[in-house]
């Protein structure tokens, strides 16, 4: 007799299309993720042996190794259609000769501000082009170098920008919540959309002025990003690209001497960029010399991708994806009191540890897994996304088939929060999912609190966003349990002192209970959307909703 109330309360359930909930089983499999199993990973990957771990270089090769190695051990099986864990991908490496680029401010064909490369400039040729020499270019500031018809938006202004060298305001319009979302950065305040939209318009170069507001970080992250050699994906076609010679950023400083010799305030121009109705503006008298070589040579990177088949028969041709970046920046060119490794403790050996121990505990339930699950860790993050991005242009399974990504790149490193960070907050129906078992648990989830920074940009899940795949990036909360008052504050000076620094190791503020915390509860999420009836999707109006649709309707 009690067992007709618990099966009418089931019908019940099933009739109203209740979604599946992790299991008991899921719930004792995420115990196995300790703070010692996740900081164990992360004491390896970022040692000193692992040399920064850059591509084509032997710390990538050690990384590739133990990553292997690992997927072996736990009992994933190799995740590429050809039975192995390797997708290689070609790079083209290219070096800026740091002694002999320079950069020329002219005042009416005088001389009046001569550059030095890393200090006030970084720049590189953007055509592949061993040798750039350009002399007496004109400047023309286009604010923010956007056009957007949704918006109505055009900085362009018909302008002639043939033979000229674009300056750029950073970042996007954030006055109106009615344009750009407001205060969020959309990928139109992404520097990468600033350089390809001065390909696009046929300009002659591109300087970007850096500020840290419109950027969300320090010159130092600028010079350290891109004063080593940089990486793109190699073409397997011939690209001719006739008129954009280079790339660049400027200082905040120079940017202003460049300015006020046009007889121009910074500020103000900066602060013009935001109407709708600015036009670009000739900085009038003031030419740019610019002269700097570059040597190339091939290389390739590696993807290295496990699996777990499903056992659905109507849903195991049907994938989620974890991600995490396994590269970091590998060997300073000069030593910084006695150390030159960038050992990428946080970013990103974390991520790349919770992935590690989310795949350990999925597959100790992987016979209640409907759909299959695919555990990617990318190369080449750093340069641009180029792994996911490779991956994207060339994937394994078919997006349409993929349900949903979860990117884990820097984790909690101190200590437990209340709340968890969600980059992709309301933008598909992960985060729903997301805040049920966050509130099983006591806890919440927040959004992103620095929308303006454009972090769903800025690491691998945008690749798969933009082919369609409902993706999200659980970030760190900042309701710290246990610790000072200040604690988050203290923190976040840490971090911006270690970002892409040679700091980033393991060191004294570290407190693993909050990896811990989060990466159990990013897994029981997965668990979840892995066996829920219906795949993710982008809410309706997202920028991807359109993609997802087309990658729909292909497969």
């Amino acid at each position: 007799m009690k067992r007709i109330p618990f099966l009418l309360f089931a019908a019940v359930l099933f009739i109203a299309g209740c979604e599946p909930r992790p299991s008991a089983e899921i719930d004792q499999a995420v115990q196995t993720i300790t703070e010692q199993s996740l900081l164990t990973h992360i004491e390896i990957l970022s040692s000193d042996e692992f040399e920064g771990r850059a591509p084509a270089t032997r710390g990538e090769d050690l990384t590739i190794e133990y990553l292997v190695n690992q997927l072996e051990e736990i009992g994933i099986d190799p995740g590429m259609p050809d039975g192995t864990y390797i997708q290689e991908f070609p790079l083209l490496g290219q070096v800026v000769d740091r002694q002999t680029a320079s950069m020329t401010i002219r005042v009416n064909g005088e001389v009046a501000e001569e550059l030095s490369y890393g200090a006030d400039f970084m720049a590189w040729p953007s055509n592949e082009e061993e040798r750039v020499s350009i002399t007496d270019a004109d400047l023309l500031y286009v604010g923010y170098g956007i056009q957007a018809p949704e918006f109505d938006w055009d900085d362009y202004k018909d302008a002639d920008v043939e033979g000229k060298v674009l300056v750029y305001k950073n970042s996007d319009p954030s006055h109106d919540p009615e344009i750009f979302d407001g205060d969020s950065r959309l990928y139109y305040g992404r520097w990468s959309y600033k350089f390809e939209k001065a390909e696009e318009m046929g300009a002659l170069g591109a300087i970007i002025i850096h500020t840290t507001p419109t950027a969300g970080y320090g010159w130092n992250v600028v010079e350290g990003s891109w004063g080593r050699e940089r990486f793109a994906l190699e073409s397997d076609v011939d690209v001719e690209i006739d008129q954009l010679e280079f790339n660049s950023w400027f200082t905040e400083d120079v940017s202003r001497q460049m300015f006020s010799h046009a007889g121009l305030d910074l500020d103000e121009m900066l602060d013009a960029a935001a109407d709708r109705a600015f036009e670009p503006i000739l900085l009038e008298g003031v030419t740019l010399d610019v002269d700097m070589t570059a040597s190339y040579s091939n290389m390739s990177s590696r993807n290295v991708i496990g699996k777990i088949e499903g056992n659905d028969p109507d849903l195991r041709d049907e994938y989620v994806i974890f991600s995490a970046h396994h590269d970091h920046l590998g060997i300073a060119p000069e030593p910084v009191d006695g150390d030159s490794i960038f050992n990428g403790a946080w970013d990103n050996a974390s991520g790349t540890s919770s992935v590690l121990e989310a795949a350990k505990a999925l597959k100790q339930v992987e016979d209640d897994l409907r759909r299959s699950v695919l555990f990617m860790f990318v190369g080449a993050e750093e340069m641009g996304l180029l792994g996911s991005q490779y991956w994207s242009q060339n994937p394994t399974v078919h997006p349409g088939k993929v349900s949903a990504n979860f990117n884990l790149d820097s984790m909690q490193i101190y200590g437990e929060t209340n709340d968890v960070v969600l980059v992709g907050y309301s933008r598909n129906t992960l985060t729903d999912i997301f805040k049920q078992h966050a509130e099983a648990e006591g806890r919440v989830i927040v959004e992103d609190p620095q929308p303006e920074q454009g972090f769903f940009y800025r690491s691998d899940h945008f690749s798969y966003a933009r082919i369609g795949i409902p993706a999200i990036f659980p970030n760190p909360g900042r309701d710290f349990i246990n610790k000072p008052d200040d604690w988050a504050a203290v923190t976040d000076s840490v971090t911006a002192a270690n970002y892409h620094a040679l700091s980033d190791e393991i060191n004294e503020y570290w407190d693993m209970a909050g990896m811990e915390r989060d990466v159990r509860l990013i897994t029981k999420v997965a668990f979840d959307v892995i066996n829920r009836d219906k795949m993710m999707e982008w809410e309706p109006g997202d920028e991807f909703e359109a993609v997802r649709q087309q990658m729909l309707e292909e497969i």
